[in-house]
């Protein structure tokens, strides 16, 4: 009996041991912790694939629990007050610095965007809560952080349309008047999703005939900003790395243009592309975007392109969302982005979203935007957002005091 319990505890231990394990590169920092934590986002994926394969919840449901563990109540405290409001009928938490006497000086003020893949996250997670408050603290600045509604059920156009409203209402001179905001200091950041989000509401803005406000800088964190090649280097060098491996990308890329798994399996097989959206296809070249350092043994070969009208593209009109510009921003051409404000772009070297970032950067200076690239040699994905305990990164404190100390300087 005692051997039994001796041998079945050797083998818990070994099977623990082998599923928390990954081979990780030899450059990034604290690797224990990343596994452990990664164990964790990759345990709850498998439950969420057996909860939907059973008909239990939908996968995206299951995986809202990430979200719903780090959601807390936004108080005021003796620096900064937070107020819950609905800006154009879309919920918004405002932080702003306590005033203890009364000054006439105009503030700067950010519009923060979370992530998630449109399907996961939220204003009130504390890691957006904490970054919030030190933007405030910091900069003295207002701070709007937006709850737009998540896919599914709210698919594209949903989420950018609640955060076109809200930067609407938000900039007009009198709501910026009552919150004692300069509208010449106003910029615009998000990180994964929310900087696909804020890189097309910047851009869409500059297309408003009846836009009179604009931002002065832009802030994007590790940006996805583009659907139609799936496939490029950093998704193939990346497509096992911790928290956003290929497979969650692309399943979050469907999920916010339909509930039919018929375009998962597609975007999967990078064989989505229609005749109409392959005609994009010069804007997400990668052989001529990125520097050569990062296309490796890898050459470029255009997308399948999927001929024919096919029955799901006939019953969802969602199927051809991809090539939309609010949905994938690095699409427009270089004549919608000379007037871009300044901008800055955080990319980490392991992550599938690397060279959408480094691409719109590439296309950012060619047609002379001030352009600040801060890319991270050790990083991975959505590492800004583990400041909280226990799973709290060096990295993300550094991330984060750079991209304060931009803010700084350049709004």
């Amino acid at each position: 009996m005692k051997w039994g319990r001796i041998i079945l505890f050797v083998s818990v231990c070994s099977f623990s041991s082998y599923y928390i394990y990954e081979p990780l590169p030899e450059q990034m920092e604290q690797k224990w912790k990343l596994m452990l934590t990664n164990c964790f986002f990759r345990t709850l994926s498998h439950v969420a694939d057996f909860s939907e394969l059973v008909g239990l919840q939908d996968y995206m449901g299951v995986m809202y629990l990430i979200t719903a563990i780090e959601k807390i109540v936004p108080l005021s405290d003796e620096h900064v007050q937070v107020i819950e409001e609905k800006f154009d009928g879309v919920d918004v938490l405002l932080y702003q610095p306590q005033q203890e006497t009364v000054s006439s000086d105009l503030r700067r003020a950010v519009v923060y965007l979370h992530g998630g893949g449109w399907c996961l996250g939220s204003a009130r997670m504390s890691p957006y809560d904490l970054l919030a408050r030190k933007i405030v603290k910091e900069l003295n600045a207002v701070v709007l952080s937006v709850e737009y509604r998540l896919a599914p059920p709210h698919h594209f156009p949903v989420p950018y349309e609640d955060v076109y409203r809200v930067v609407k209402y938000f900039l007009q001179k009198d709501i910026l008047t009552q919150y004692s905001v300069n509208p010449g200091r106003i910029a615009v950041s998000g990180d994964s999703a929310g900087g696909n989000l804020a890189a097309a509401v910047t851009q869409q803005l500059l297309d408003d005939p009846q836009q009179k406000v604009h931002f002065t800088a832009q802030g994007l964190l590790y940006p996805v900003m583009q659907a139609l090649d799936l496939n490029t280097p950093s998704y193939q060098q990346n497509q096992d790395m911790p928290l956003l491996p290929r497979t969650l990308m692309v399943r979050f890329w469907s999920e916010y243009f339909t509930s039919d798994k018929k375009l998962f399996k597609a975007m999967m097989a990078n064989a989505h592309n229609s005749p109409e959206s392959s005609s994009l296809l010069k804007f997400v070249n990668w052989s001529a975007f990125l520097p050569e350092k990062y296309h490796q043994q890898y050459n470029y070969s255009a997308p399948v392109t999927m001929h024919g009208e096919s029955e799901a593209i006939q019953k969802d009109g969602h199927w051809h969302s991809f090539a939309d510009a609010r949905a994938s921003p690095l699409l427009v051409p270089d004549s919608a982005l000379i007037a871009l404000p300044k901008t800055y772009v955080l990319t980490c070297e392991f992550d599938v979203l690397r060279d959408d970032g480094i691409m719109y950067v590439t296309r950012l200076r060619a047609a002379g935007v001030d352009v600040t690239h801060e890319h991270y040699e050790t990083g991975f994905h959505g590492a800004m957002m583990f400041t909280v305990w226990p799973t709290d990164f060096l990295i993300a404190h550094l991330m984060t005091d750079k991209f304060v100390a931009w803010l700084q300087v350049n709004l």
